[in-house]
């Protein structure tokens, strides 16, 4: 079993594009998304029409519940609430349906899948060992997969603090322990790598190969500058921050 995973696309239909692309290459078995598919991006519409034809399994993160009005946007940043609030007036019936039908946590092939982590599958950031620990601990499964952060990671735990941030091109045999992976962001990366991000997980030989993807940056930011988005959301994904 050969899989896919992506996650916090952010309505960034340029990078997910890029990222199908990329994907189809490898011809996984499967493809995961561990969610926020809209918020802070100008194309939600198209992204969830792909994401809902495109994968197996699919969460619900934390922008997706604000803009269903599940969560309070007075819990976001200002920029990341204003483009919820133009989300919710663009947002077509049908991927409002899709989105309302998602969870922020699952299970499949024994992987435990968050949007966020076990502890919170909807806030928590997953950044430091300690965190990584509680979730692997937590999540009880072999591989762990969190999003929310936009940084990839794989961090182990059973022979004290190894592993981080997992920069394009690392492969890793996952042996020794139980891993928490994060395939880093697909439409919002901010590990200071503006490439658009996946993961290709093979459980049965237990490797993990980080992929970076190149995609045309400026067309994303044309379209969120004619959206009337905050600015900041359009200059952010030629740095990666």
């Amino acid at each position: 079993m050969r899989v896919a995973v992506i996650s916090d696309i952010h309505a960034n239909l340029h990078a997910l594009e890029a990222v199908a692309e990329s994907i189809e290459r490898e011809a996984p078995d499967e493809v995961w998304c561990l969610g926020d598919l809209v918020g802070y991006g100008p194309q939600p519409n198209a992204c969830c029409a792909w994401v809902a034809a495109g994968t197996h399994v699919c969460l619900a993160g934390n922008h997706d519940l604000g803009v269903l009005d599940k969560l309070d946007l007075a819990d976001f940043s200002p920029d990341a609430a204003a483009a919820a609030e133009w989300t919710r007036a663009t947002l077509a019936a049908d991927a409002r349906a899709y989105l309302d039908a998602l969870a922020s946590s699952a299970e499949r092939e024994g992987v435990g899948l968050y949007h966020a982590s076990p502890r919170d599958p909807v806030w928590e950031y997953v950044l430091t060992w300690e965190a990584a620990r509680d979730a692997i601990e937590d999540s009880g499964a072999e591989f762990t997969l969190v999003g929310h952060s936009h940084v990839p990671l794989a961090i182990v735990d059973g022979r004290g603090a190894i592993g981080g941030h997992a920069a394009g091109g690392t492969e890793l045999d996952l042996v020794g322990g139980r891993w928490l992976i994060n395939p880093g962001s697909v439409g919002q990366p901010r590990d200071g790598d503006p490439r658009a991000a996946f993961l290709v997980l093979d459980l049965d030989a237990r490797r993990a190969e980080f992929h970076r993807v190149e995609y045309p940056i400026e067309y994303t930011q044309r379209e969120i500058a004619a959206a009337g988005l905050p600015p900041v959301l359009g200059q952010r994904l030629a740095v990666g921050q």
